[in-house]
């Protein structure tokens, strides 16, 4: 019988802890704790985001039944209420944002060769948001309506393996072209983005930069056409031009020419593109686009597996900690899958993994399909009830 560690404290062996403590001395996490440090708290919480935890209540309850084990999993405290609220409340949030920004890295390096455009050399990146709802009356520092307090989570997520390599997390009343201030843009890189995002003067930043951008035209865009390029309209490519911005503040703002694609998708819907890339196929720029769909897929992964709904804590600080572990429990997860040559989806291994932190086996073998037969009994003395 195997009888060393526990599910959990392998699956914590996939962190670089090094890196952590790093940032803990960075930001002096750990400055007059006695108990309960920080590397404590980053484990507490990833055990409940791992077994859908939904209060502390529920943390402290599950793992003070489990009390003997917890020294295996590295939790070397005693786990309270009291004791993981004022850890939410007063640990410094950056610690496991940096800490998050490591395991991109990491994520980013292992799944390198797994592209969406592989015939296309040049990393794809999403932009979009996801406004998470609040109560007002718990979490009034998180303006966004008269009547509802909200966050909103800016992710560029890596098209690469669907890796969120930079987060922004503000009030909700924040608008999402703004996130644009926030960005470094990769040259040569591609960002995709929605029209919520159409703002010349920075897209042309983006332009100087020497990285492109797609992103869909509004209908009263103002623009005169300079040149038309021939298409297969068989392919749904209704035009392909070269245009240049004759609004008021547009032409000032973008003073050079783009490309406009108008594209009519497999159900009749007519979609418009804006790019500074003229070297693409017109059909490549509508399946960049499309690609834009897997941050859509990730939003709704992340807010129906990870615990980002519910806080357990109502300070500013509290709120942005519990996402950031949660981001870098996905990141695990993804990490883990991709050096142990995990097949199944993140999805099926979250669900083996809330199961079995507490089990004592090979992390392996809890992934492992196998065939489970009861065998039967000789049962002479039993009653036929039918002949």
């Amino acid at each position: 019988m195997y009888s060393g560690q526990t599910v959990f404290s392998q699956l914590m062996q996939q962190l670089p802890w090094w890196r952590f403590q790093t940032l803990v001395d960075r930001y002096q996490g750990d400055y007059k704790v006695k108990t309960f440090t920080c590397a404590e708290h980053f484990r507490v919480m990833a055990f409940a985001q791992l077994t859908y935890r939904e209060s502390l209540r529920d943390i402290e309850a599950c793992l003070r039944a489990m009390e003997p084990k917890l020294y295996h999993m590295g939790i070397h405290s005693t786990v309270s209420r009291n004791n993981l609220s004022n850890a939410n409340e007063n640990r410094d949030w950056r610690i496991y944002a940096e800490f998050a920004q490591v395991l991109v890295q990491q994520a980013r390096d292992l799944y390198s060769d797994d592209s969406t455009f592989p015939d296309l050399d040049a990393t794809v990146y999403a932009l979009d948001s996801s406004t998470i709802d609040l109560c007002m009356a718990l979490f009034p520092w998180a303006h966004f309506r008269r009547t509802k307090s909200a966050v909103k989570m800016h992710t560029l997520l890596n098209l690469c393996g669907n890796i969120p390599e930079f987060i922004l997390i503000s009030e909700g009343k924040m608008h999402d072209v703004n996130v644009l201030d926030h960005i470094v843009p990769l040259p040569g890189a591609y960002y995709v983005m929605d029209r919520a995002y159409l703002d010349f003067a920075r897209l042309y930043t983006l332009h100087l930069l020497k990285a492109y951008f797609v992103t869909r035209a509004k209908k009263n865009l103002q623009f005169r056409r300079r040149y038309s390029h021939p298409v297969d309209r068989t392919t749904g490519v209704v035009c392909d031009q070269t245009v240049i911005l004759t609004g008021l503040h547009s032409k000032q703002n973008y003073p050079e020419v783009l490309r406009r694609i108008k594209y009519r998708d497999p159900e009749g819907r007519v979609l418009v593109f804006l790019t500074n890339d003229f070297s693409l196929p017109a059909l490549t720029v509508a399946e960049l686009y499309k690609g834009r769909w897997q941050i859509e897929l990730f939003f709704k992964w992340v807010k129906q597996h990870l615990r980002i709904k519910a806080f357990f804590g109502t300070s500013a600080n509290a709120v942005k900690t519990q996402i950031w572990i949660a981001v870098s429990v996905y990141l695990l997860i993804a990490i883990a899958k991709k050096r142990l040559k995990i097949e199944q989806p993140l999805y099926t291994i979250l669900q083996i993994l809330s199961v079995s932190v507490f089990e004592k086996m090979p992390l392996l073998q809890a992934f492992q399909e196998g065939e489970c037969t009861i065998k039967g009994g000789d049962f002479c003395n039993q009653l036929q009830l039918f002949d």
